[in-house]
């Protein structure tokens, strides 16, 4: 009876490779760990810092104390002493009158974040109290309890920091699982494989000859679909700008959300004179990945914000080598540009393994100048319209995608505002071969 579960698999000769099902059941085993301790990190971080904070804001119940006394707790720990300034009320509640030295939630549970290792600091803290057993002030407690009483409420602004942690491991844990479960047992050949024969069994499908004249020539369907407002075709955007400064900004928001977590430990470790060169280190790479990553994505709200959407409108499509259409720019906005530059450009696209890693590598083939124009300015309300003739070079090679090979075609917008990040704006394209030629 054969093994339906293998660790290994034996391909050629004597060498053999890990089992895809194996690699599948790790990989699914890791994302789901991941996902599991993310959902008990939220547990704990809502039970345990969430909740107290909620509760002292809303369910405590305000009360009259006397302040009698105020002090600075010492304490000793194995980095040295600790301290901590708290204040001693008295208050009664249904005729029981307690005494409790307390400040803030954290002073009340004697948490450790309640300490400070510097002792100018636990005095500040409880320096604006008035200590006055005649004068009564307010205080909260707890109805459930009464001996817990705080004297000042509100929220910490490190705990939703805190809280960026269990989240970022669910949001990885919940993709991971989802995108190995949907890949389970399915080699990149095969995929590809499925995906064709559903495209050409598809009887709505306008193109289903075509592809099986030329099953690796895209067929240019999401470009026709389109109509422009002057010209027959208005292509797509290859990349949204919009999508491109979400996905920036959730990246920045994430990364430098956990980096901060870190940073702040750091501070706290060097404010408490425990100077950590091993510490510092590991930190600051990625504290200045973070830094790069508000520099990337302030640029690319700049782009998004400032510079107006770029539309491009083509007379035929797709088109063949040797061909000549007409194509229009339109680009709106309120600036002045020092240069626009309209190219067609083709890139070729090589995916090859090294080793266990998968690799991608691209190269642009060609580059030919469409339109350029220099020095002008677009107001509010009327953007700046250029139509142009575009020729395919007479001995291009058409487009093709097949599996680990891809040859792309697109038109480039590239702008250069004045006083605004240059940008590139790319449109693809498909590049038939004409009737009659060797098929690829």
């Amino acid at each position: 009876m054969a093994r339906t579960f293998r660790f290994y698999e034996k391909k050629r000769g004597h060498r053999r490779t890990g089992s895809k099902t194996f690699a599948s059941a790790g990989e699914a085993a890791f994302f789901a760990a991941m996902l599991l301790l993310g959902c008990v990190g939220a547990v704990l971080f809502v039970q345990f810092l969430v909740v107290p904070e909620w509760r002292v804001n809303h369910e405590f119940r305000t009360h009259e104390c006397r302040v009698l006394d105020s002090r600075v707790k010492e304490k000793e720990d194995e980095d040295g002493t600790l301290y901590r300034g708290e204040v001693l009320i008295e208050y009664k509640i249904d005729g029981k009158t307690y005494k409790r030295w307390t400040y803030d939630l954290a002073t009340t549970h004697d948490t450790a974040d309640s300490y400070t290792s510097r002792k100018e600091d636990a005095a500040e803290r409880v320096a604006d109290v008035k200590v006055d057993p005649k004068a009564p002030r307010d205080c909260w407690y707890d109805p459930a309890e009464p001996g817990i009483v705080v004297l000042v409420r509100g929220y910490s602004w490190w705990l939703w920091l805190v809280g960026l942690v269990p989240i970022s491991f669910i949001v990885i844990g919940v993709g991971g699982v989802v995108y190995t479960l949907l890949h389970w047992g399915k080699s990149t050949e095969r995929r590809s494989a499925i995906t064709q024969r559903v495209r050409q069994r598809d009887p709505f499908d306008a193109n289903g000859k075509t592809r099986a004249e030329y099953p690796n020539v895209p067929t240019g369907a999401e470009v026709t679909n389109s109509p422009g407002t002057k010209l027959k075709f208005r292509l797509p955007i290859g990349q949204s700008p919009g999508w491109k400064l979400f996905t920036l900004a959730m990246v920045c928001l994430i990364w430098n959300g956990v980096v901060s977590v870190f940073v702040a430990m750091a501070v706290s470790e060097y404010l408490a004179g425990n100077f950590s060169w091993l510490t510092t280190a590991f930190v600051i790479p990625f504290a200045l990945a973070g830094i790069g990553l508000i520099v990337v994505s302030f640029r690319q709200l700049l782009v998004t914000t400032g510079v107006g959407p770029t539309t491009v409108e083509i007379s035929d499509h797709p088109l063949h080598p040797g061909q000549r259409c007409r194509v229009l720019v339109s680009q709106s906005g309120r600036l002045k540009f020092n240069s626009l530059k309209v190219m067609l450009v083709c890139e070729e696209e090589a995916t090859y393994r090294q080793g266990t890693n998968t690799r991608t590598e691209a190269w642009e083939v060609h580059r030919q100048e469409v339109s350029h124009h220099e020095r002008f300015e677009v107001k509010r309300g009327l953007p700046f319209v250029d139509e142009c003739d575009l020729a395919m070079p007479a001995g291009a090679m058409h487009s093709f995608k097949a599996e680990h090979n891809e040859i792309k075609w697109k038109v480039v917008v590239q702008g250069d505002a004045d006083g605004w990040p240059d940008y590139e704006r790319s449109f693809p394209v498909v590049v038939r071969p004409r009737s009659g030629e060797t098929r690829r």
